[in-house]
């Protein structure tokens, strides 16, 4: 499976046996997790059915998504102990800055129903503040989310979609190296190169957007390696990107998606499989930020 894998720890997940991927600050996140998000991407339902009947321990969502109270109440039908989940949320550009940062992530708390998060993330690098730079409210940001993490309100910190540049003036500006980068990944958008450079900063992976929003599902040549394994375009995607060391987060409002998309632990694609589906990547980027939407 490679030597980035070597390393993962077992949960205890009898219904998966899903591998955990170790931070650079000795916790170990889930690789699969599921993800939640803003215009009908959420369902109690779905959630509550990812927990108990297929293993999940790794929920990501967002202030953005508007789900994190409706997220506390499945959480808690659940019948998990806290401990034995692993809650990540996002800041949203409207709360950067050192005070407001602080503030918010009290507020994501409160609407999660957690003392704690496990992670959490600045969501986008860049934020338009008059008379600062995004470089500036980046620092002042992430100085707040280190002393959410020293005080342990945040077990670990981290950034989402944040490139090189970003990371580098982040290197220069602050003293905690973010410890997750949270970044696009899928067989059209593979950014190895920001791979690479995270892996030489000990800066964990992880992919969102796995099944490239449904369009990898119907890629002819996804399909065929799908019949040869005798598995679901989904389950090639999301083993792929699990196997190339990504911590991988595919969301679904469907239980039955779900279900199929947390199966990919008992089977590996083939080398030269790999080799094919990273050459698919043609730096097709889904997802973007309509900056209209950044003050809501």
């Amino acid at each position: 499976m490679g030597a980035f894998l070597v390393g993962w720890r077992r949960l205890s997940m009898a219904a998966l046996g899903a591998p955990t991927v170790p931070l650079s600050n000795g916790l170990n996140i889930p690789a699969l997790g599921l993800g939640t998000s803003h215009y009908g991407g959420y369902s109690h339902d779905a959630v509550v059915y990812a927990l108990q009947k297929c293993g999940i321990r790794h929920i990501d969502t967002a202030k953005r998504y508007g789900c994190e109270s409706l997220l506390q109440k499945a959480i808690q039908e659940s019948g998990f102990k806290r401990e034995d989940l692993w809650i990540t949320t996002k800041l949203w550009l409207s709360d950067y800055g050192y005070e407001t940062t602080k503030q918010a992530c009290l507020e994501s708390c409160k609407r999660l129903g957690v003392e704690y998060l496990d992670l959490y993330l600045v969501h986008w690098p860049d934020a338009h503040f008059p008379g600062k730079s995004s470089r500036d409210i980046r620092a002042e940001t992430w100085r707040a989310m280190e002393e959410l993490y020293e005080k342990g309100l945040c077990r670990s910190i981290g950034v989402s979609n944040f490139l090189i540049d970003h990371l580098e003036q982040l290197k220069e500006d602050c003293q905690i190296t973010p410890h997750v980068n949270q970044v696009e990944y899928h067989p059209f958008q593979r950014p190895q190169e920001l791979v690479n450079y995270c892996r030489r900063r000990n800066i964990v992976f992880e992919g969102y957007c796995p099944l490239a929003k449904g369009e990898a599902l119907s890629h002819p040549n996804i399909i065929q390696l799908a019949k040869k394994y005798a598995r679901t375009p989904a389950q090639i995607c999301i083993r792929w990107s699990i196997q190339n060391g990504i911590v991988t987060i595919p969301k679904s409002t469907k239980p039955e998606r779900i279900q199929e998309n947390c199966q990919v632990f008992d089977f590996s694609l083939e080398k030269e499989d790999m080799e094919y589906l990273d050459s698919m990547n043609i730096n097709k980027k889904l997802i973007h930020l309509t900056y209209p939407l950044w003050k809501g």
